[in-house]
């Protein structure tokens, strides 16, 4: 048995469930029906789901299992959530280029850690 399509794969609209059928009773249903927002993921997507589920949404075990980094898993979890179709907000903070920067700047020793920390956030 094939997995359900949730987009066309000439135009790649997404498809709309029209009839089921139950292979015990041979009933059919025709109709307009939704696949839900997981049909909109591709199936890269849903095994990513399936596995941050089976670890309980612990990014660090979800890495280990795909073998990839913290920050590539995070990626990955923002790609289906726009995928599913919510907007993913911004966490305060720096960016990655200024958090580079304040980290240069302590190898250098003209920032302490006090003050890096407390540029970070995290103090």
């Amino acid at each position: 048995m094939n997995n359900i399509l949730g987009q066309c794969p000439v135009c790649n609209e997404s498809l709309e469930i029209t009839r089921l059928y139950c292979r015990n009773c041979d009933t059919t249903i025709e109709g307009h029906f939704q696949a839900g927002r997981l049909s909109q993921l591709t199936q890269d997507q849903l095994t990513f789901v399936e596995i941050f589920l089976k670890n309980e949404g612990k990014i660090n075990r979800v890495g280990e299992e795909l073998g990839i980094s913290y920050p590539t898993v995070r990626g990955r979890l923002r790609e289906v959530i726009a995928a599913l179709g919510y907007s993913i907000e911004e966490e305060p903070g720096v960016g990655e280029e200024e958090r580079r920067v304040l980290l240069e700047e302590l190898a250098q020793g003209k920032l302490s850690s006090e003050d890096v920390l407390k540029r970070l956030g995290t103090h």
